[in-house]
Order: structure tokens, then C-alpha cells, then sequence
């Protein structure tokens, strides 16, 4: 059995909470990064004073050192996000920004609240500048869905999108981004629970925007055990049909292992929404502890080889 580890960078943790602002002084975490027009764009979950998610923007020349907005991008407008808006995914799609995002809220759709005290939708909203976001509407509705991430073009003419039903992974299709149809979706993969030993036995979901590459789609994922551990790993689909899975290697390539990401405000989290590739190397952001925002990178070229044959 082969094994990798992505690396982290001695830089990390790269971008630390504000004491100073209302809005971002306890976490930041879970970013979104897209390099655009020679420029890294970052877009990052953060919680302040009233533990509320919004999203904040940065920017960086060298994706190690940034310069952020004072006030955030997009935050809770309604009773469908009141209780924050978390975990931004952003592609570039047809000439403009696309970010999938959760919307967690007091209101919620069907009998139940499918979390504490509201529900959760998994949102899309569109820019032309990456500041002013236009929300289009969720994938599903009245569901424990998240974790939903497009595909960065369209699969046979339509919008594609991984999203979570937990404790599993599902693609689903649309013409517009508007409509998700339940014919139009399928089971991709889930946790390997007959697995005692597995590191993502509990639950499975998906990290940044799929990666196109030669020999397929190359996915980086998140899974935790019975110890709610996470850990990453890689899955590679086919280019054509991304419901047929061509390998997904059993050992994980990246873990908590840093005093902030074992500790932090939920011990042992790694978790990523963004995996751009740069010059060759994937640049893997992350929340460390749900509280700070570090980096890991690998040659594009090892992961893949990696997902291929380990």
C-alpha cells in the first residue's frame, strides 16, 4: 500500500482571527482560494462577537501573505442564513465567480430542523467582482446537506456539483444552476464503515474544486472515525462519467497534527474548501481547530500518481 502526505507550509498558520473586529475577532477558517488573473483571491469563513459566520475577502501576490477587506463579502440577510453563512467554495464558471456555500438559519424547510435551533441549504450565489454576490438559491432543500462544490466546467453540456448527504457524497446535474432535480442525482461514494481501522469510517464529504487532469477528475475529500478525527484524502473519477469512481486510495494524505489544529474551537479538525493548482503544485488551504486558516501543498503531479496507484 502506497502512502503521501501533503506538507505544510512553515508559514502556516497564514491568517490568524482579529482581535480588533467585531465580526472575525474569535475564528477564521474554511477559506475559499481561486488564483485569478495572476493573484491568489481568498474567501474565508470567520465568527466574531456574535458567533455568526460571514464571509471575508483577501488577497495575495504569493498566496502566503494577505491583505484583507475590513468588513465582510457576505453575511446573513434573512431567516433562512441568520445563524450564519459558512464554508465558501468559489470556481471560476463561464466568465464569472460561482461560490457554493451553507446558509444556516432560524428558518428551515420540511417538519424538523435538520440542525440546533434551524435548518441548513446549499446555497449558490454568483459575482462579477468577487465583492457583490447575487444569491441564486440552494441544491436541495429541507435535508442535513452540505459540503456541495461545482465542478469548475460543465460535464456533457450541464453544471455539475458534489454535494454531501450525509454521511455520503452524491453528484447531481442542472442546466442552469437553478434546478437540481432528484433524477438527476446519484450516490457517489461513502464512508468505509466495514472497515474498523478506516479514517473515514464515520463520514465522508468533499474539500476544494475538482481538478482536471488527464487520466480524470481528481477530487480531494475529508472523512472523520468514530473519534471524530478528520483527515483527507484523494478519490480520482472518470473525466466523462464522474459517478464511475477509477481509484480511491485507503490511507489518508493529510491530518490534525499541529498544536492548532488539535486544539483550536473543536479539537483535531483539518478541514478544506479549497485545493488550487499553481506553476503545478496544489496549494491545499484549510481551518485548522476551526480557528486559524493554514497550508499544505504537494506537486500536482505526486497526488495524482498517488491517486492512480496507492
Amino acid at each position: 500500500m502506497r502512502h503521501m502526505q501533503l506538507k505544510r507550509h512553515p508559514a502556516s498558520p497564514l491568517l490568524l482571527p482579529d482581535p480588533l473586529s467585531a465580526w472575525e475577532c474569535y475564528n477564521v477558517f474554511n477559506p475559499a482560494v481561486l488564483h485569478h488573473n495572476g493573484l491568489f483571491h481568498m474567501w474565508y469563513r470567520a465568527q466574531g462577537l456574535d458567533w455568526v459566520s460571514r464571509i471575508g475577502y483577501a488577497v495575495s501576490a504569493d498566496g502566503i501573505q494577505w491583505n484583507r477587506l475590513r468588513e465582510p463579502v457576505l453575511a446573513p440577510t434573512d431567516g433562512t442564513d441568520s445563524r450564519g453563512v459558512e464554508d465558501p467554495r468559489v470556481v471560476w464558471l463561464d466568465g464569472r465567480l460561482t461560490m457554493t456555500y451553507t446558509a444556516y438559519g432560524r428558518d428551515f424547510s420540511g417538519a424538523q430542523p435538520t440542525h440546533a435551533g434551524g435548518g441548513i441549504l446549499p446555497m449558490i450565489a454568483v459575482s462579477d467582482n468577487g465583492i457583490t454576490w447575487q444569491r441564486l438559491g440552494p441544491i436541495v432543500r429541507g435535508e442535513d446537506n452540505k459540503d456541495h462544490v461545482l465542478f469548475p466546467r460543465r460535464v456533457n453540456g450541464r453544471y455539475a456539483a458534489l454535494h454531501r448527504r450525509w454521511p455520503n457524497v452524491w453528484i447531481a446535474y442542472s442546466d442552469d444552476l437553478l434546478t437540481w432535480r432528484e433524477e438527476d442525482m446519484a450516490l457517489l461514494y461513502g464512508p468505509r464503515v466495514d472497515e474498523a481501522d478506516a479514517w473515514d469510517r464515520k463520514s465522508v464529504g468533499s474539500n476544494g474544486v475538482p481538478i482536471e487532469t488527464e487520466h480524470g477528475w481528481l477530487l480531494l475529500n475529508h472523512g472523520y472515525n468514530d473519534d471524530h478525527v478528520y483527515k483527507f484524502g484523494v478519490v480520482l473519477v472518470d473525466l466523462d462519467d464522474p459517478t464511475r469512481i477509477i481509484k480511491r486510495p485507503r490511507t489518508a494524505v493529510f491530518g490534525p497534527q499541529e498544536l492548532w489544529e488539535l486544539k483550536g474551537d473543536v479539537p483535531n479538525v483539518v478541514f478544506s474548501c479549497a485545493n488550487p493548482v499553481v506553476d503545478s503544485t496544489v496549494y491545499v488551504y484549510y481551518g485548522g481547530g476551526d480557528h486559524v486558516i493554514g497550508l499544505a501543498t504537494c506537486s500536482l503531479a505526486e497526488l495524482l500518481d498517488f491517486a492512480r496507484f496507492g
